[in-house]
């Protein structure tokens, strides 16, 4: 039985009812496959997902996932939040029970050409910005995957010449046997090591998406990370690459503050770094990425330019909330990682106070600690791993030989009183850093929810908006 082939499967059971696993019900309810739903919450936790299944006849098992549901099982769909080592999913493992998830099952059915992104850290930006420059491009664009909606829930309106742009996580790639026709891996540097346990684990997780590719499709690799750069090994595809300080053979590169591209040995400009509006060198690589992937999916440079100096990038990263009393609240609610912190540290000149905190994915923290004695005035902690960065820092302290940028640490227990401290603490001309460093899921449902209510909190301060 192949699980591409919907007509094999007569008895589908998904574990989840997020996001993913709700769009992959209704997908599959619709085709009259028969349906069994798996979620540990409760009903109530589930009320407004519940009603959106009410159409359908769909079966659901609430509050835990028993074995059972699989001796009527032809495959198992798990969720992005379900890890893989829990015992349903390795039963069905013993049993011969294929995996899947909601994005396998959409690339293995979409017509359209698929530029997937994945990375751990800049694939939200880059795939917005290819988005963006595909949709001026002409083409009829379809953004989503592990942004914004599932995109098998618009399976039935994409067209052979339409374009997909599909950002994809580790946890998602982790089960597929099928790439993208195009293919870009940013970098690959520690994240959701709770998840993956070891960075080999999460390295594999994130090959899959060049190592199902043909000859005739097209890998992005970035130049500058070795992890990414290595991938040029597992894939048969054409590889190009990007990069912020290689001069690269094949596809986009910085030389000077001029950002260019290299394709069969013919190379052009596509436009300058200060024409770029968004903040950090860890953006230009990333526009450059999205330059190396607009160019394999048949975009015009000049297009690419006008895209660019239009784009001010997404929600929740390095996001300007406010200027209050002439100081510049952000948002890098984005920041999940000790990593993506840094970039934002270094996208800015001003002096900083950090908020950070929430919940800890068993990531390094050396470098990040650091830095932030080096760039950050006020460190305000909260959440979860608040004691543990605070740790980190105060040992940095510690072992530095000179004297440093940072005055004073403060722990918070909720964001809410995190921003008053800020508010108290900073002065004019500087900059309130909401990058927390970890997930939201020590009290929000995700980080655009922690996102939404910083932006809340600071508003109450102030009116005055950035130009």
């Amino acid at each position: 039985m192949s699980v591409n082939d919907i007509k094999a499967v007569n008895k589908v059971v998904i574990l989840g009812l997020a996001r993913q696993g709700l769009a992959l019900a209704r997908f599959f309810a619709a085709q009259g496959v028969h349906v069994s739903v798996s979620d540990r919450r409760s009903q109530p936790e589930l009320e407004a997902e519940l009603a959106e299944l009410a159409e359908f006849p769909v079966h659901c098992v609430l509050g835990e996932h028993p074995l059972a549901l699989l001796d009527q099982c032809d495959l198992l769909c798990v969720s992005g939040g379900v890890p893989l080592e829990i015992p349903i999913v390795q039963e069905a493992l013993n049993r011969g029970i294929p995996l899947s998830n909601d994005a396998q099952e959409f690339l293995s059915r979409c017509p359209a050409t698929v530029v997937g992104i994945t990375g751990s850290a800049g694939k939200t930006t880059t795939t917005s910005l290819v988005g963006r420059m595909v949709e001026m491009a002409g083409f009829t664009t379809w953004v989503g995957g592990n942004i914004g909606n599932p995109l098998i829930a618009d399976l039935d309106h994409i067209r052979s010449t339409d374009r997909v742009i599909m950002e994809l996580s580790s946890f998602q790639l982790e089960l597929m046997s099928t790439s993208p026709k195009i293919a870009a891996v940013l970098n690959i540097t520690p994240n959701h090591l709770d998840r993956h346990k070891t960075m080999e684990s999460y390295i594999a997780a994130k090959s899959h998406i060049v190592r199902h590719q043909r000859p005739s499709d097209v890998a992005i690799l970035g130049y500058d990370e070795p992890n990414a750069q290595a991938l040029s090994t597992v894939t048969k595809a054409q590889v190009r690459y990007f990069s912020g300080t290689h001069e690269v053979s094949e596809g986009a590169f910085l030389r000077g503050d001029a950002l260019m591209l290299r394709h069969n040995n013919i190379e052009k400009l596509i436009c300058h770094r200060d024409e770029l509006r968004l903040r950090g060198f860890h953006n230009v690589t990333n526009v450059l990425a999205a330059c190396a992937l607009a160019d394999s999916a048949g975009v015009p440079i000049s297009v690419m330019r006008e895209a660019i100096q239009a784009f001010t990038g997404v929600p929740h990263r390095l996001e300007e909330v406010c200027i209050w009393n002439n100081i510049l609240w952000i948002n890098d609610s984005i920041a999940t990682a000790p990593e993506r912190v840094l970039a934002a540290l270094n996208a800015f000149t001003e002096p900083l106070v950090l908020l950070a905190g929430g919940r800890d994915k068993d990531l390094p923290w050396e470098e990040y600690a650091r830095r932030v004695i080096e760039r950050v005035r006020v460190l305000i902690v909260f959440g979860e791993a608040s004691s543990l960065i605070r740790g980190y820092v105060e040992q940095a302290l510690a072992e530095a030989g000179t004297p440093q940028t940072l005055e004073v640490i403060y722990s918070s227990d909720t964001l809410e009183r995190a921003v008053e401290t800020a508010a108290r603490w900073a002065r004019p001309g500087e900059v309130v850093l909401f990058s927390p460093g970890g997930t939201s899921f020590d009290a929000y449902r995700d980080f655009a929810a922690r996102g939404q209510h910083f932006r809340t909190l600071v508003q109450r301060l102030g009116t005055e908006r950035p130009n």
